[in-house]
């Protein structure tokens, strides 16, 4: 499973360097298409695990003017 990230940012908000180390802080990669960054699961992850780095990506980038988008494919 992979989970794929696209980032809308702000001009008053985080920079883009920056939110990129966030998330390859915790797995995420970053890749060129469609979408901004990849997050590729071990196994197959539940519900509640898509849930959580969703909270985990909120949480890094709370307060930078980031918004983000998640799309979780088999």
């Amino acid at each position: 499973m992979k989970t794929y990230l696209s980032i809308w940012f702000h001009s008053e908000g985080a920079r883009p360097s920056k939110v990129n180390k966030k998330l390859k802080g915790f797995g995420f990669k970053p890749t060129k298409g469609s979408y901004d960054f990849v997050y590729e699961w071990n196994n197959e992850a539940t519900m509640e695990e898509v849930m959580n780095i969703g909270n985990k990506i909120q949480e890094k980038l709370d307060g930078g003017k980031v918004l983000f988008e998640l799309e979780t494919i088999r």
